[in-house]
């Protein structure tokens, strides 16, 4: 027994430094590598059609991880085969809490791309991984339906396997590659949005929500979206490139 607790004590050291230690900057070759697969998944509509549930992921999650924040009590999250989602909080119909919880949804994409930018700028390949996987399992509590448990399960796995089975060079590219796509698949969205609403579609939208909470115009709404989605992609690629 004094065996096993010693061996458990000592590896928790070498677990910190797996974790929250630094690793290496990949190769540039890397790094343009997984850009051009970011855009290969992101660019042609019907790539997209599948790989945009992993952007709904995030959508979804943001809605619900900034109800939480503001004090919302959060009830469930539904993600659709049609890579459309519903998260679904109990509080005040009103106010600030409410208006960053339905501002959270278009934003959360780019913004966890930029944070995974910054880590990997740090050189903390391993730290994004894990923190990726805690988030989905966290999120996956809450998941109400069948499809949406049966994607997070699958997404949640993929980082699992990968940051406890993967190399050092697996995980960087698998690392580089996911926060790629986050810059560049958060720009998309806000577009299709736009273009639905041009058409006369989408009055739910999240954009249209807002602008019935704060009565500032949905157009409004949706140039912030623009603006934080671009910016993102512009300030996380800069982090990225510079390996």
């Amino acid at each position: 027994m004094d065996s096993l607790a010693s061996t458990s004590l000592s590896s928790l050291p070498d677990l910190w430094d797996r974790v929250f230690g630094s690793q290496p900057d990949p190769d540039l070759w890397v790094v343009i590598a997984t850009l051009v697969a970011a855009l290969a998944v992101v660019v042609p509509q019907g790539v997209w059609r599948i790989s945009r549930n992993a952007i709904t992921i995030a959508h979804e999650g943001g809605h619900g991880l900034v109800a939480l924040l503001t004090g919302r009590t959060l009830t469930g999250i539904r993600l659709h085969s049609d890579t459309s989602g519903l998260t679904v909080s109990r509080g005040k119909p009103h106010g600030l809490g409410m208006i960053l919880t339905a501002a959270a949804g278009y934003t959360a994409p780019p913004l966890l791309g930029l944070g995974g930018a910054a880590l990997l700028a740090a050189g903390h390949i391993t730290l994004l991984l894990w923190l990726a996987t805690a988030l989905l399992v966290a999120m996956l509590v809450m998941i109400r339906n069948a499809y949406g448990a049966l994607t997070v399960v699958l997404t949640g796995g993929a980082f699992l396997l990968v940051s406890w089975l993967a190399g050092p060079q697996v995980q960087a590219a698998f690392a580089y590659a996911v926060v790629w796509f986050l810059l560049v698949g958060g720009v998309r969205p806000a577009f299709e949005l736009q273009a639905k609403r041009a058409r006369g579609g989408a009055g739910d939208s999240d954009a249209d929500q807002l602008s019935r909470l704060t009565h500032v115009p949905a157009a409004l709404w949706l140039f912030l979206f623009h603006a934080v989605s671009l910016c993102s992609l512009i300030g996380g690629g800069r982090w990225l490139l510079e390996v």
